[in-house]
């Protein structure tokens, strides 16, 4: 009687949870279908604010009707498209640059700021305004023409910094740790599992990129700026800008205001006739040109996004899967209209079977038509297996790429096991049929098999690095050891063609292909709103599992119990960033 009732009651509970998502689905497919046109006015103000993280590329289907109800990002595609269509539109008199903490990388930053300085070339205005700017809102607006701010803000702007945070005095006390095998002196990625200080190599690396990368930033803020690069770094070394008096007078803003007299100022540049100015927000914007073409040829290059982590599986919008890029390049390889491919690569790497299967699918395409790689904010370890593949690799010089390097991570409880005294027994029928426990500490013989493992990939990586870029295995060691370079350093080095975004990676492309004209194809396609809605009320989707650990724990303590678990997570042999590093 009692299987009855809970028979009963699981088929009820089931029925209730369809019928309130059907009952959701036909309330998202109305809002859908009742979304008014929007409608440019003349003399309109772009207003470019972005209230959402960036990602490369959203990846929604046109024929989905929930298509981009669901997302917490926005892609970069859309926004630097939204700029350049706006450029040639005659609706709209300039852009307005708002809002702080620009939630995207620096080479995305990047690109968006490359898009604002092709605008202005139309001879259209740029005003930025902020209560405050971070510093990389900062680099962005640096671009304008004129930068205002609150009287009572403030302009952070103090050159970069990285923080890397380490475990082992954590893993000492709680008895659970990590098991490491790896290659590479500069291989810190398990360094935080081995150490509770930096190492002079993990700190030398990390030292000359954000000086590589800063040289970069400094010098576009400098010429847009017209201040001279050591003035910069006067400005950065004593915080010269913490005040609103002091950012106006050291060069970085060019005057204070509230808001309402920054909106008078949009009024009078765009021409406005009732003294307020039309602005038009960017999301608006994108629905009201989504129809609209950067690209109008008959022949089509295809752009191929891999953003994430490397893992085994099929991919989606948050990490890469082999499978999932298998199915696209087979489709490109198979289309007789796609005269060209350009991957689009924002990746710190990671599982290195995947990699090694995608490079596979790249060199496979190329037999058929020219592959150029584009690299974003990273393209490491993994990210940069991929893009060895390729005809040509195009980087941004803030682009963080190379490490070229493996390391194998296996969690670890025997320290707690003792602890608690838990106490496990193995039976095997050969010397190494256990080869490894969970509740033991690892056993020099299944070390040495890791280890041969590490090698045997090292090696392979190495080998396509050597054949990809055209040099010798002994060179292409000495760049690797996992260390990491700025876009700006690969380029000296080899390692990457010439500097450059996606425009230029597109051009290539087109001058590989031989062709004069072209339209674009974004692959791959992700799941649907509706999938993705779904994930999440069952609480299995990441962005569900992110938000309860971030709601429970706060900030801090969720990005370091992610990142342990991040690293408890990886399976086999792994070519990856060797570090958690988030420039601020």
């Amino acid at each position: 009687m009692a299987f009855l009732r809970n028979l009963l009651a699981a088929i009820l509970g089931t029925l209730m949870a369809l019928g309130i998502v059907f009952f959701m689905f036909l309330i998202f497919i109305s809002l859908a279908g009742s979304e008014e046109p929007v409608n440019i006015k003349k003399h309109s103000v772009l207003e470019l604010s972005f209230p959402y993280p960036v990602n490369e590329y959203a990846g929604n289907d046109p024929s989905d009707p929930l298509a981009g109800l669901f997302d917490v990002s926005q892609g970069l595609d859309e926004i630097t498209k939204a700029i350049r269509l706006a450029a040639d539109d005659d609706r709209i008199d300039g852009i307005s640059l708002s809002g702080p903490y620009l939630l995207a990388g620096i080479s995305q930053t990047r690109a968006i700021r490359q898009a604002l300085a092709d605008f202005r070339e139309s001879g259209k205005f740029i005003y930025a305004y902020g209560d405050f700017f971070m510093q990389k809102d900062y680099y962005l607006s640096s671009v304008a023409d004129s930068i205002f701010m609150n009287p009572a803000g403030q302009v952070e702007f103090k050159g970069l910094a990285a923080e890397v945070l380490y475990f082992q005095d954590f893993q000492d006390k709680t008895g659970v740790r990590m098991e490491v095998v790896r290659h590479g002196k500069y291989k810190s990625a398990v360094e935080p599992f081995l150490s509770d200080s930096m190492s002079e190599e993990n700190r030398q690396q990390i030292s000359e990129l954000l000086g590589s990368i800063w040289s970069s930033i400094r010098g576009e803020i400098a010429a847009s700026r017209g201040l001279e690069e050591t003035e910069l770094d006067r400005i950065a070394d004593v915080l010269l800008a913490r005040t609103p008096e002091r950012a106006v007078s050291s060069g970085l803003i060019d005057g204070l205001l509230y808001e309402d007299e920054y909106n008078d100022l949009l009024a009078t540049a765009s021409g406005a006739d009732d003294g307020d100015p039309i602005q038009v927000s960017l999301q608006d914007y994108i629905r009201a040109t989504k129809g609209k073409r950067l690209y109008t040829g008959e022949s089509r290059i295809a752009i191929i996004y891999a953003q994430g982590e490397i893992l085994y599986g099929d991919g989606g919008p948050d990490f890469i899967g082999q499978a999932g890029m298998q199915e696209v390049f087979k489709r490109v390889r198979d289309d007789e209209d796609i005269k060209a491919v350009v991957l689009r690569i924002n990746s710190p790497g990671g599982n290195a079977l995947s990699s090694e299967v995608i490079w596979r699918e790249i060199t496979q395409t190329r037999k058929k038509k020219p592959v150029v790689v584009s690299l974003s904010d990273v393209a490491a370890s993994g990210g940069y297996y991929m893009a060895v593949g390729g005809d040509r690799i195009l980087a941004e010089p803030t682009t963080i790429t190379g490490s070229i390097g493996v390391f194998a991570t296996i969690p670890n409880i025997s320290g707690l096991s003792e602890k608690i005294g838990v106490n496990a027994e193995q039976v095997g029928t050969h010397d190494l049929s256990v080869d490894y426990s969970f509740f033991e500490p690892m056993s020099d013989e299944f070390r040495k098999v890791l280890r041969d493992g590490i090698e045997d990939t090292y090696q392979t990586f190495l080998q396509r690095v050597a054949d990809g870029r055209g040099i010798s295995l002994a060179r292409a060691d000495s760049l690797a050891q996992g260390r990491v370079w700025s876009g700006t350093e690969a380029v000296r080095l080899g390692l990457v063609d010439s500097l450059g975004g996606m425009p230029e990676a597109l051009d290539t492309a087109a001058e590989l292909a031989g062709i004069d004209s072209y339209r674009t194809l974004s692959l791959p396609k992700y799941k649907s709103g509706l999938e993705r809605l779904m994930e999440d009320l069952g609480g299995t989707g990441e962005a569900a599992q992110k938000a309860v650990l971030k709601n429970q724990l706060g900030d801090e303590w969720a990005q370091i119990l992610g990142q342990i678990k991040a690293q408890m997570q990886r399976k086999g042999i792994q070519a990856r960033l060797p570090f958690t590093l988030e420039i601020r």
